[in-house]
């Protein structure tokens, strides 16, 4: 009967993964079938069409001009996210492992930033952003969004740092080694997980940053491939097959970078789990 019930929990728990792959992978399906439709025809259903229309993919990337933007969004990317991991790491690991007067009181606000929703924020940031002159530049996406993903970054790095073990500092402490060489010689590896798997959530968000990235800095050129979309589907928002074409071009950066890195964030979690 035990064995019986493990069979039926082990059974009922691939169900419900498959119906949430499921849900994840059919927008994907029904968006690359539409796309690969004739211009000008309405989507009928999910299938690949007899003679499916590779150039649209062509012609969206042409009609949205989308290596330029691939540019900006990627030195939108470059200045993001190394420094939110770098601040994320060092202010997660001082939380973590010192005696900081305040540190009761900073925690909480960090964990308050992550209920605070973007939208909220939005009209402080152009305001504040509009008084120093930064409106309609990428340094008003690039700082904004470093301090965004602190709350979020200060928290992961924090609770992997609470979990490493304290041994291996201990004995590099009696070996004569500073607090300095025991975060960048033993802490800093043993993280390289869980840094990873953060610069991949961080890579996603700002890649895929859409309001602020309208509302901050409206020039498609100086924008994100999410930001400048608002602009292309306001110009084709009755061709949906290059709207569709367009919208995988947007997020496939992001799929292959998951792709690539899914190892290091599945260990990140695993880990995690673990402690």
């Amino acid at each position: 009967m035990t064995g019986q019930g493990a069979i039926g929990q082990r059974y009922s728990r691939s169900g419900i993964l498959i119906v949430f792959m499921l849900l994840t992978i059919l927008p994907l399906l029904s968006m690359l079938s539409t796309a690969l439709q004739p211009q000008g025809t309405a989507p009928e259903g999910i299938g690949i069409p007899r003679h499916p229309q590779w150039h649209n993919f062509v012609a969206a990337w042409n009609a949205a001009d989308f290596l330029p933007l691939m540019k900006s969004s990627t030195l939108i990317v470059l200045g993001v996210v190394p420094a939110a991991v770098v601040f994320a790491t060092f202010a997660g690991y001082g939380l973590a492992r010192f005696r900081i007067p305040g540190a009761r009181f900073f925690y909480p606000l960090f964990l308050l930033g992550l209920t605070l929703p973007a939208v909220s924020l939005v009209t402080p940031l152009y305001y504040e952003l509009n008084s120093m002159g930064l409106i309609d530049t990428r340094w008003a996406l690039i700082l904004p969004l470093v301090g965004l993903d602190m709350s979020f970054g200060v928290y992961w790095m924090r609770t992997h740092f609470l979990g490493s073990p304290m041994e291996l500092v201990e004995a590099a402490q009696v070996d004569g080694a500073g607090t300095w060489q025991s975060f960048w010689k033993i802490q800093v590896p043993l993280a390289i997980p869980a840094i990873s798997s953060l610069s991949i959530l961080f890579f996603i968000w700002t890649w895929n940053q859409f309001l602020l990235a309208l509302v901050l800095d409206p020039i498609p050129s100086q924008s994100t491939m999410a930001g400048a979309l608002g602009a292309f589907e306001g110009q084709f928002n009755t061709n949906v097959v290059l709207l569709c074409a367009g919208s995988l071009i947007l997020i496939a950066p992001s799929l292959i970078i998951f792709l690539i890195f899914q190892r290091s964030f599945a260990k990140a979690l695993l880990q995690g789990a673990i402690k």
